[in-house]
């Protein structure tokens, strides 16, 4: 399998020196390419509503028989936030968000009390009065694609399966899967870091792990563009991670094809300790540095899918993640 230096060449993109041509050659994606070759076409614009609106998602994935965190109150208008303290105040544990919020931008997760307090997963902690003031910031639109108006979303607490607690710090790993024509092609753990302050965000600082599409283990991870090989702050090695669950999870990934309609999307999932993988969001527009995390291109598998022949695209759920997994192991 191809892979590339991330260091030496990602580095040299951003000083301008690899051309285009010399990423293509590399199978490495990059942003026009996916705009266009992919997004654009294989997309189709009015169903973006059941991925940019998190409501939509988790009604739209209900409906299909996909397990999601559990929502226990939207709050569809600034009026409506009235009701929100009298909704959380029984509540030990819960996460306040956006829904139509992107990047991870807006979520306030609440991971207990300290009497009249309540304390981030950070462990800061603030007042009922900082929550009132967060809803109201998201109703306004502040974290709203497109800054519009937008609905606030109370879930529960996922109840997070322990196997990942030595790779994230602050904050909770979450497994991204690029899922092409109900093909699942490439898959990272995102674990946060003291520097990504808790947040699974690769801009940010955040670890991406590069997972095996065949096994559900490690094969590759990075830093703000450069490898590694162990946790920035626990100093535990990937090269003994394996994700529980990984078909499961997988499958999970490839039937957002049937629940969405679209042909390029990103699936975030969660492991729950007793329920397992539950989708956490879809994404139309899914970054690329996926990519990086794999040490691996995008463009030769996405283009290996699309010189499918028409029975290729009626196979059902388990045929395509099984093809996947036999195709895109990692060695």
């Amino acid at each position: 399998m191809l892979q590339f230096s991330v260091k030496h060449i990602f580095n040299k993109v951003r000083g301008g020196v690899v051309s285009p041509l010399t990423l293509r050659r590399m199978g490495v994606l990059g942003m026009n390419a996916r705009n266009i070759d992919y997004i654009a076409r294989y997309n189709d614009r009015k169903k973006y509503p059941i991925v940019d609106d998190k409501l939509n998602t988790k009604r739209a994935a209900k409906k299909a028989g996909i397990p999601v965190p559990e929502l226990i109150e939207a709050f569809e208008s600034p009026a409506s936030r009235k009701r929100v303290m009298e909704v959380i105040d029984p509540l030990w544990q819960f996460v306040i968000k956006p829904a139509r919020g992107s990047g991870g931008k807006g979520i306030l997760v609440i991971a207990g009390r300290n009497g009249d307090k309540y304390k981030k997963i950070s462990g800061a902690e603030i007042d009922a009065l900082d929550i009132l003031r967060h809803v109201s910031n998201i109703h306004s639109g502040l974290y709203s694609l497109g800054g519009k108006p937008d609905r606030v979303m109370v879930e529960a607490l996922v109840d997070f399966d322990p196997v990942f607690d030595r790779y994230s710090v602050e904050g909770v790993p979450d497994v991204r899967v690029i899922v092409f024509r109900g093909y699942p092609v490439m898959a990272m753990l995102r674990c946060s870091t003291h520097a990504s302050d808790g947040k699974a965000n690769l801009h940010q600082g955040a670890v991406g792990v590069g997972i095996d599409l065949a096994s559900g283990t490690s094969c590759h991870a990075v830093m703000r563009g450069l490898r590694i090989d162990q946790h920035p702050d626990t100093e535990v090695p990937f090269d003994a991670l394996k994700v529980p669950g990984w078909y499961e999870l997988v499958r999970l990934a490839a039937s957002c094809y049937e629940m969405t309609g679209l042909g390029y999307l990103g699936c975030d999932i969660v492991l729950d300790r007793e329920r397992g993988p539950l989708l956490l969001e879809a994404n139309a527009r899914p970054g690329l540095a996926i990519q990086i995390a794999n040490g691996v291109g995008l463009r030769k598998r996405l283009g290996f899918i699309e010189n499918f022949d028409e029975e290729m695209f009626r196979k059902n759920v388990d045929e395509r993640v099984a093809f996947s997994m036999r195709e895109f192991a990692s060695s």
